[in-house]
Formats: C-alpha cells, sequence, structure tokens
C-alpha cells in the first residue's frame, strides 16, 4: 500500500491538511516598519556577517535592499541586528 492510498483510506481530511507542507514565514514588524521610515535614506546596518552602509532602496517584509557604492545589497531582515541613520 502507498503512502496516498493510506492517507486516503485512515486519515480524515482534516488529519491530511495537517501532514500538507505549509510555507511559514515570519516578520518582524517593527524592523520592517523602521526600515520603511528609512526608504530613500541613507542607513548603517550591523548583521550577523558584518555592517553594511549604504541607502535603503526596497523593503520587504523578509529584506532590505541596500545601496552601497552603486551595488545592491539583499539584506535578510532576520540577519539584522541593529539599524542607525547615518
Amino acid at each position: 500500500m502507498s503512502y496516498e492510498d493510506y492517507q486516503h483510506e485512515y486519515l480524515s481530511e482534516e488529519e491530511r491538511l495537517k501532514m500538507t507542507p505549509q510555507l511559514i514565514t515570519l516578520v518582524d514588524p517593527y524592523v520592517y516598519e523602521a526600515l520603511q521610515s528609512l526608504d530613500e535614506k541613507d542607513v548603517v546596518i550591523e548583521t550577523a556577517r558584518g555592517t553594511v552602509r549604504g541607502k535603503v532602496k526596497k523593503v520587504k517584509p523578509d529584506h532590505v535592499v541596500v545601496e552601497e557604492k552603486g551595488k545592491d545589497f539583499y539584506v535578510r531582515i532576520c540577519q539584522i541586528i541593529w539599524i542607525m541613520p547615518d
């Protein structure tokens, strides 16, 4: 008996839905809001991997784009330790 057969024969619809993979994203609303208020401004962002200094170009729930010396850096918000306007 295949796994799919087992699912349909022995599990309820609710149990099958619980076993369906779900996409879960964590958003830090305060950091996201702070970054939105700094859009198009110069910032210093400390991350787990080092410091990024430049202009905030784009803010998304999971990352921020910072332009530094003509190059775009995509920083995951969950990796940000602190943010400071420059």
